[in-house]
């Protein structure tokens, strides 16, 4: 079965949709504003910037009749990438300093905070060799979030692919996406 968001441009689902099965880059050209969707399959990052840059949100399985305010977020949702399902191990090597320089911690679990767990004061780049993570900016799974699957990322000061416009940030926290085959 395949994973499928739909889009609506009012609130309750109401108005103009748009269904999405896959990646898209760029929604503007099929509404122009967002207010609701409906998960019907699999997991989904939206983001309020075009070609999968700014603020993201983690949309699982579900109905979000008025997720825009429920999330503080505007109403433009300009991009929205699907989670591939995974099953199987996950892995992932945070680093306290970019280039993978500094302290080095190997993760297999969730972490709800690196600074009681591991004594890192920061998390400036990460390798994932499996699985789909969330980072999070705030200890505990809050604040701002990025989606990571599988690669290296080497710094996550202002720029790198997918946090453009999003400031400089640092993840305090980090959770395997393991819902994504719902």
């Amino acid at each position: 079965m395949m994973n499928k968001i739909t889009f609506y441009e009012e609130r309750n689902f109401q108005g103009r949709s748009y269904e999405c099965m896959s990646d898209c880059s760029d929604m503007s050209s099929y509404m122009s504003h967002c207010h609701s969707c409906r998960v019907e399959r699999g997991c989904f990052m939206v983001y309020d910037r075009s070609n999968f840059m700014g603020n993201q949100y983690f949309m699982r399985r579900g109905e979000y009749a008025d997720y825009m305010s429920m999330m503080g977020m505007s109403d433009s949702i300009r991009s929205c990438r699907m989670i591939p399902m995974h099953r199987g191990s996950y892995r992932m090597r945070i680093y306290e300093r970019d280039n993978f320089g500094g302290q080095m911690h190997e993760l297999m679990e969730d972490c709800d905070n690196i600074m009681d767990r591991h004594r890192m004061s920061n998390c400036m780049s990460c390798n994932v060799m499996e699985g789909h993570w969330l980072m999070y900016e705030q200890p505990n799974y809050r604040g701002r979030m990025m989606y990571m699957r599988p690669g290296e990322y080497r710094n996550f000061m202002g720029g790198m692919g997918g946090m453009s416009g999003m400031g400089n940030m640092r993840f305090m926290s980090m959770r395997r996406i393991m819902d994504s085959y719902y």
